[in-house]
Order: structure tokens, then sequence, then C-alpha cells
């Protein structure tokens, strides 16, 4: 097996786009980790500050993975977010707390939250405080329904906005419930968000001096996602159906099961209708007016799923595959896991790779989906304990050991990893 080595040396940052940016993380779970994630990957600073309990909460989300000695154990989601981080343990709510928060704040170019309806402003870390003292601060805030609107108080989570927003109401099979996508797209995409607004306030910021208030929130994002199925309804008139795998605007476009094992199959336009027709022994219905072009085959949905599922199954998935792949027809096998995770292009691509954490011991990990120059970010740092880094961070910015020790008696601070 082939090892990715993600692993980098100081010398790298010197081409990484956001060498010398430093970002004080203040989010949690998902959206704000995975935006500060890729910014860590960009060769930016990233200082996540943790409370003093378990920390993000994402660290005893399950499954677990104990270390070898098993006396460290961190939850699976959290080691997905969260490299090229240092983590510090502190009490922001405290007044010695608060002090070394806004002293942590005065070093660094951008702040990212995710604090629910007024507490940022409680605790004095909302953007229109914090530019008043911090002009050229970039602070970006990740709520679940934004700042105004009837509904900005409510509770957001990522399940939840996929219900508010319809994403739900579409996802599944007419013949099923609705379900809902479990990989999290609504706090993926806000993840993505916030990393655009904050680049963005940052390539203002050369040309201004000055900073920008980012806001991101997941109403947003679903919003944003949901888009163009908006705007089919609005010119529709009517309620869109459930599909399932298929598609709405384009039909034969879903798995079908072949004599032995299930494939996916995308005819996206006519040309690719024609060239399938010959494959598939269907030259007698190709040109017939109920099918020749997309938009008749998708009026004449259940007809032409029953022509064209009867002659797939007259051959095995990877009989398909094969003359499908060479005729340039859009075409795949429906992966688990374990297949995908397998499959040489993942490696190939640099998208997959393992290293050894020093405590957690070998891991998988995926690498950020964005090359520049040809090359991807790198990971210099791996996930951190809970609290990991407080005594050095602090020592940064000036703390002496003394006062530190103090802090941690105080119950301050806290620097001991999560323990089982």
């Amino acid at each position: 097996m082939v090892t990715n080595s993600p692993t980098s040396t100081p010398n790298d940052l010197r081409d990484a786009p956001l060498n010398g940016i430093r970002v004080l993380d203040l989010s949690r779970v998902l959206a704000g980790p995975l935006c500060t994630q890729y910014m860590g990957d960009m060769g930016a600073e990233v200082i996540k500050i943790e409370n003093l309990g378990h920390g993000d909460d994402m660290r005893v989300w399950p499954p677990i993975r104990n270390s070898p000695e098993n006396d460290v154990a961190v939850g699976s989601p959290f080691l997905s977010v969260n490299r090229n981080k240092r983590s510090i343990a502190l009490d922001i709510k405290s007044n010695d707390g608060q002090a070394i928060l806004q002293q942590l704040i005065s070093t660094v170019d951008v702040v990212i939250e995710s604090f629910g309806p007024g507490v940022a402003e409680r605790l004095g870390v909302d953007a229109l405080t914090l530019r008043k003292k911090h002009p050229r601060l970039i602070c970006c805030s990740v709520s679940g329904f934004g700042k105004v609107g009837s509904a900005s108080n409510n509770k957001g989570y990522d399940v939840i906005l996929q219900a508010f927003c319809g994403m739900i109401s579409v996802t599944g099979s007419s013949d099923a419930p609705p379900v809902r996508a479990p990989y999290s797209p609504v706090d993926q995409g806000t993840g993505l968000h916030a990393l655009i607004g904050i680049l963005a306030a940052l390539l203002s910021r050369t040309q201004t001096g000055e900073g920008s208030a980012v806001e991101v929130s997941l109403f947003d994002t679903a919003t944003g996602l949901m888009g163009y199925m908006l705007q089919n309804f609005w010119e529709r008139g009517t309620l869109p159906s459930r599909f399932g795998v298929g598609h709405e605007a384009l039909c034969p476009y879903e798995a079908f099961d072949a004599s032995d094992k299930p494939f996916m199959l995308g005819i996206a336009n006519d040309n690719l209708w024609q060239v399938f027709c010959k494959l598939a022994g269907l030259e007698a219905i190709v040109d017939d007016p109920m099918f020749a072009t997309n938009t008749k085959r998708v009026l004449n949905r259940s007809e032409t799923l029953d022509h064209v599922k009867k002659a797939i199954l007259r051959k095995t998935r990877s009989e398909w595959l094969g003359c499908l792949d060479a005729a340039g027809i859009p075409c795949s096998p429906i992966h688990d896991f374990q297949e995908f995770s397998e499959h040489p292009h993942m490696r190939e691509s640099g998208m997959l790779y393992d290293y050894i954490h020093p405590v957690l011991g070998q891991l998988n990990s995926i690498a950020q989906p964005i090359k520049i120059n040809g090359k991807r970010g790198k990971q210099r740092l791996p996930v951190p304990l809970h609290g990991e880094h407080t005594d050095e961070i602090l020592l940064e910015i000036g703390l002496s050991s003394e006062k530190i020790k103090n802090l941690k008696s105080k119950g301050i601070i806290n620097s001991s990893p999560e323990k089982k």
C-alpha cells in the first residue's frame, strides 16, 4: 500500500497562501471548525479555544478513538475537522479568562465564533465590539438562522435547517418517508461559506486596511443550496416530487439493477441517449417521439424507465460499466465506504492519506479538496488534544510560568489531555 506523507516543515509555509495569518477559533462542532481547518491547511496559524469540560462537543461524539495506552479518548468526528490547530482550554466567562481572551484577540487577524444568540455580545467578542478596538480585525459569526428575522433566535442544527428549508421534503423515494442527508451538507456548506467570506475580507483588507464583519448561517446556506429547486418550483407552480437517486430534470438518470448488482447511470443529454440505445439494443425506441428528447423522456418517465430497466437486466454490472465507460457514458458502481476508501484513485488523487498521531497512533484523514499551484495544503500539526497547547500559547503572549500555574489552581485554564 502506498502511504502519502502529509506532514510538512516550517519551510513549506513560505509558499502557503495564508502564511502569516493568525486565527482565533471560538467555534465548535462542524461548520466553524471545518472553516478554520481549511485555513490551517492553507498555512494560517489557528488557535482553538475550548471550554474546560470536555472541550468541543465533537470530542465526545462516537465512534471514539482511544490511545494505545487507553488513557486518552477522542471522538472520530472531531478528528475530521481539527488538524493544523493548537488547543487552549480556557474559562472565557471568568474575569481572568476574559483578560486572556482579549489579549489573544489583540494578536490575531481573524476571530470566528459560533455562539448562540446574544452570547458573543455578552462575552464581548461580537464584531461590533471587537472592531471598535481592532479596526483591522476580521470577525466571522456562524449562526443558525442569522442575526435578523423572526426565526433569528431559533436553535440551528443541520437537520433542523434541512427540514426548515425544504431539503428533507425532496430527499428520498416517492414510496417512502422523507430522509435527511446524513453527511451534514448544511453544516459543511456553511463552513465553506465562512471560508469564502473570510478570504474575501482578507483580500479587501489588503486594499483598504480595514477589517470586516463576516456573517454566515445555516439558514442562508440551506436556502442557497435549495436555490435552483426553488426556482423550478416558482416556475412550475407545483411541489417537486421525491425521485430517490433519480433527477427531476433528466431521464434516465438514476440507479439501475444489472443482472447481479446495481450501478448508477447518467444520461444527461440526447447524444448520450442515442449512444446508450445502440449499446442496450433499444434502437427501436431511440427516435420514438415519446423518448427522442430528454424533455419527452422526463414527461414519459415511467415508460422510459421500463424500457431501460429491462435492457440493463440482460448484462452484469461489470459488463455494463466496461461498455458504458468505453462509450463515454457517465456511470459508476455504487460504492460502500470500504470500496470507496480502497479505490486506487483515492490515494492517487491525494485526497486520502494516513499519518501517525503522537498519542492516538495511525489515523486516516481526508485532505482539503483544493489544490493551489498543483499542491494540496499540508498537515503541519496533528489534531490537538484538549488543552494540549495551553501553556505554550500563554507563554507566547507573555504570561509567566508562575501566572500559568496560578490560573490552573484557580480553575481558569487546563492543559491536561482528555481522559476516558
